[in-house]
């Protein structure tokens, strides 16, 4: 496994060929001496969670979100805020546009559980259709647990690095008014960084307290 120095400096590299500023001052992530990965039967309900959460930000009528928290047995798995937006029958366009964002971190627990190989960078949407497609082929919450397998530890804490160092470039540039940086989308490079930091317990967080400091 990488050392935290061997990470950053991988890390700081990729972003200097992509154009990205680097802050050699952050700090290293996590070693994985002290990570500890949440379990995959954890992590499968969460990305199905998410999934659930994105489809009604998306537009997805009350009674169709029902059927799949039934179908899936989602609800004791919902996290408090998801849940009260779940049940909303009226929810306002500021949570529905908040929570379709979702679709990204969902993605991204879809790369780390397994089901998809190509993460891609955060610069464009995932391919929505695709990642809803593979949990309803699934057709049951069993059978997506069952075929979920988590990513290495090393390999996640690869990405949970540069993840932080793009959030970073995009904070920063965002502060200053500048252009974001290496052709990033901010909202998916943070969607990210959450799925990721939730992932390897950072601060002990559970999801809805979630911060992706930069």
């Amino acid at each position: 496994m990488a050392t935290q120095e061997e990470r950053r400096a991988r890390s700081e590299e990729i972003c200097r060929n992509e154009g990205i500023p680097v802050n050699t001052s952050l700090p290293v992530v996590e070693s994985g001496e002290d990570t500890k990965l949440r379990d995959v039967e954890t992590a499968a309900w969460r990305a199905m969670c998410l999934c659930l959460v994105a489809m009604k930000g998306e537009g997805m009528p009350l009674d169709q979100v029902i059927e799949i928290v039934d179908e899936y047995d989602l609800e004791s798995h919902l996290s408090p805020n998801e849940g009260s937006f779940v049940f909303d029958s009226n929810p306002t366009q500021s949570s529905l546009d908040s929570f379709s964002w979702r679709y990204e971190g969902f993605w991204t627990l879809l790369w780390a559980l397994g089901w998809v190989n190509e993460f891609g960078r955060p610069d464009k949407p995932c391919d929505v259709d695709r990642a809803v497609r593979i949990l309803w082929e699934c057709k049951t919450s069993h059978r997506f647990i069952e075929g979920s397998k988590l990513r290495s530890l090393s390999t996640i804490l690869d990405e949970l690095d540069l993840i932080y160092r793009y959030d970073w470039a995009c904070v920063e540039a965002k502060l200053n008014d500048l252009p974001i940086p290496g052709n990033l989308e901010m909202g998916i490079v943070y969607e990210r960084h959450y799925a990721l930091n939730w992932l390897v317990h950072y601060l002990d967080q559970e999801w809805d307290e979630i911060t992706c400091d930069t």
